[in-house]
C-alpha cells in the first residue's frame, strides 16, 4: 500500500497494513500538508515595543508575545472590541480562488503521500480571539444573538474555504480547537451541544460533501463530547495528552467510534520524563490498543521538543519503538 492508501483506510477503518507514520526531521512521513496560500489584500504588520513583539492578524486582532521567549503570545487587542463593531467587521479572503493556488502547486508534487489541507480556524478558536477569550465566555451567556450573528459568518467563510479545498487534490482537511482544561470542556457539555455541535455539524458536512476526511487537533480532556464529534464527522483526533482520558478506556471510545488516534508518545506524562523504558513500552502499547484489526492509529511527531524540555534523544526512541511495531502488536 502506499503512504496516500495507508492513511486513507486508518480514516476510512478499512484495514490498513500498518499504522500511520507523521514524522519530521527526515523520518517516516505518510502525509504532505499545506495551508492557504497568501493575501492579496493583507500584508502582516509586526513591529518591538518595550520587550514585547506585536503583530496583528487578518481578522484584525492585534497580538503580543515576549521577545525570545513566546513564538505565538496572546490577544493584546481584539478586532471586536465592542459588539457595534459587527457590523463593520472586515472578513478575510480566506475563501479567493488565489489562495487555493499554493496547495494545488504542493499537492501536485506530493507522489503518494496523503495530502492534508489546513484550516485558518474554527468557529470557536476564531471567535474567541475576536472578542479575547475571557469575555467570550461571558458573550456566550449574555449576548447570544450576536455570538450567533458572528458563529454565522465565521462557519460560512470556512465551508466556502473547505469547498475550494475540494478542488486542489486535498484528501483531507484539519483544524486547531482547544476543548479542554485538564479534567473538563471549556464550557459545560450542555452549551456545545446547543451552540457548537450544529457548526461542527455543517462543516464536517461541507467536508464529506467536498470528498475530504476530517482530522481535529484539540488538547485537553474532552470526553464528555468525544461521541458527538464521530457522530458529526470527525474521523480522527490529534492529541498530544492521550494519557488524560487512560489509553484503554481512550482506545476503547475510538474503537467503537471508528475515529482514529493521531497522536505523539504523551508530551506532558510521557515523553518529557526521559526515561527510555517507559516511552518505548508506551509506543507499544498505543500500537497495541489502537492499531485494531481495521486500523485506528496514525503516530507522529511533537514540533516543538524544547518547549515541553524533550531532548531530541528521546522523541527519536519513541519513533524507532513505533517503526518496530508498525504492523501491529498481538
Amino acid at each position: 500500500m502506499t503512504s496516500r492508501e495507508i492513511i486513507r483506510r486508518h480514516l476510512d477503518f478499512a484495514a490498513p497494513e500498518r499504522i500511520g507514520l507523521n514524522f519530521g526531521g527526515g523520518r517516516a512521513n505518510d502525509f504532505i500538508s499545506c495551508g492557504l496560500g497568501p493575501s492579496a489584500t493583507y500584508t502582516r504588520r509586526e513591529w518591538v515595543e518595550g520587550g514585547f513583539r506585536y503583530y496583528d492578524d487578518e481578522w484584525g486582532n492585534r497580538w503580543y508575545a515576549v521577545v525570545g521567549k513566546s513564538r505565538g503570545g496572546e490577544i493584546h487587542t481584539p478586532a471586536l472590541k465592542d459588539w457595534a463593531q459587527l457590523k463593520d467587521l472586515r472578513i478575510p479572503d480566506f475563501a479567493a480562488p488565489e489562495r487555493f493556488q499554493k496547495a494545488r502547486e504542493v499537492f501536485a508534487a506530493a507522489g503518494d503521500r496523503y495530502r492534508l489541507a489546513g484550516l485558518p480556524g474554527f468557529p470557536f478558536a476564531i471567535c474567541r480571539y475576536l472578542r479575547k477569550m475571557e469575555i467570550y465566555f461571558q458573550d456566550l451567556v449574555l449576548e447570544r444573538r450576536n455570538v450567533d450573528e458572528l458563529h454565522e459568518r465565521v462557519t460560512t467563510l470556512l465551508e466556502q474555504v473547505i469547498r475550494g479545498y475540494s478542488n486542489t487534490g486535498a484528501d483531507g482537511i484539519t483544524f486547531c480547537e482547544d476543548w479542554g482544561t485538564q479534567e473538563r470542556l471549556l464550557v459545560s457539555p450542555a452549551m456545545w451541544r446547543e451552540i457548537f455541535k450544529p457548526l461542527y455539524r455543517r462543516l464536517c458536512r461541507a467536508a464529506r460533501e467536498s470528498g475530504l476526511h476530517v482530522l481535529m487537533h484539540s488538547c485537553g480532556y474532552n470526553r464528555a463530547i468525544l461521541e458527538d464529534l464521530a457522530e458529526v464527522g470527525v474521523n480522527a483526533f490529534q492529541f498530544d495528552q492521550p494519557e488524560l482520558y487512560g489509553l484503554e478506556e481512550l482506545a476503547g471510545v475510538l474503537q467503537r467510534a471508528r475515529v482514529v488516534l493521531w497522536s505523539p508518545v504523551d508530551i506532558q506524562k510521557i515523553l518529557p520524563t526521559g526515561n527510555r523504558e517507559l516511552i518505548e513500552s508506551r509506543a507499544r502499547e498505543m500500537v497495541r490498543l489502537f492499531h485494531g484489526p481495521r486500523g485506528g492509529l496514525i503516530v507522529k511527531n511533537y514540533g516543538d521538543l524544547p518547549g515541553i524540555g524533550v531532548q531530541p534523544e528521546w522523541d527519536q526512541w519513541a519513533y524507532e519503538a513505533f517503526l518496530r511495531h508498525q504492523g501491529g502488536v498481538r
